[in-house]
């Protein structure tokens, strides 16, 4: 009997120790668990350090400051032509006409400075990503986030969401002030149709550039080379293949360039020439989808 109580004396010892060691282990792979869990790499936290990095960056602020400030100033420069108190020059030297945006549609005559702010902002969009190949910065960048793809997806929605913001309050701006400036019997108001799209549009249609601008410079990864395709992909491209293309292709062409198609939903009267305001905006976004697309297997696959 004493053998017996003394081996179950030892058996039970053995037990409360095991007990006490797994008690005790718990909490700390519990805690180990969660220094893992704050220290893992989520989508969310990298959105939120491309967001620390794009607000730290003068260039940044400077650029789509100056895009916002240019769509305003361009709006009122024409609405001041269109409505006489900036004059032109007639033929032969005499007095002031009525300008050469006398016959154009008031709202765009508020958004002419759509224009120049997409330059501005695809550029902008081209330096947030080659400017981290170009210094070697993006090998730390993929250090900290090996997947890669989250880099590019959180660069895109920072910039996009930014940039939404402030060109939907700059386009509005710039058609308040306009409808102003051309004042009673020349102007227009958000409620007449088709307007408010128009002016919304073009707020959206720039923050789509910068998106454009990201993709054009992940894939190519140098900054004068993306910078020379968003100009020619915007201005010169549509005008070229105009002058150069048949009739019969340029008909079933130019519609369907990024340009083009943003012109489609960010004016209020259509043309023959331009897709409807929802097949435009659906194309648009086609070449979004279709350029973060490339850039993305291309980050995947190339060296950074």
């Amino acid at each position: 009997m004493s053998v017996v109580d003394e081996s179950n004396e030892g058996l039970m010892t053995t037990t409360e120790v095991a007990t006490a060691r797994t008690a005790t282990a718990g909490p700390v792979k519990t805690e180990a668990a969660r220094h893992r869990s704050h220290l893992a790499v989520t989508q969310r936290r990298v959105i939120r350090s491309e967001w620390i990095k794009l607000r730290s960056v003068r260039s940044w602020i400077i650029m789509a400051g100056a895009a916002a400030v240019l769509m305003v100033a361009f709006g009122a420069l024409a609405a001041s032509v269109a409505s006489g108190a900036v004059t032109t020059p007639a033929r032969g030297g005499g007095g002031g006409g009525r300008g050469p945006f006398a016959s154009v549609d008031p709202t765009a005559i508020s958004l002419a400075g759509v224009t120049l702010a997409q330059l501005i902002i695809g550029i902008l969009g081209v330096l947030i990503v080659s400017n981290e190949f170009a210094n070697g910065l993006i090998r730390n960048t993929f250090a900290a986030v090996p997947r890669r793809l989250p880099v590019l997806w959180a660069k895109v929605v920072v910039l996009a969401v930014s940039l939404a913001l402030l060109m939907v309050i700059a386009s509005v701006v710039a058609f308040l002030v306009g409808q102003l400036i051309l004042g009673d019997g020349k102007n227009t108001t958000l409620a007449a149709d088709g307007v408010l799209r128009a002016v919304l549009g073009s707020g959206l249609y720039l923050a789509g550039i910068g998106v454009f601008g990201i993709a054009i410079g992940a894939m190519l990864r140098n900054t004068a080379g993306s910078i020379a395709v968003v100009v020619a992909a915007l201005l010169i491209i549509p005008g070229l293949a105009g002058l150069v293309l048949p009739t019969s292709w340029s008909d079933n062409v130019l519609p369907y360039l990024p340009g083009n198609a943003g012109t489609a939903f960010t004016s209020v009267n259509g043309s023959d020439t331009l897709l409807s305001p929802g097949a435009g905006a659906a194309v648009f976004v086609g070449w979004l989808v279709v350029l973060l697309v490339g850039a993305a297997v291309l980050i995947r696959r190339r060296d950074a």
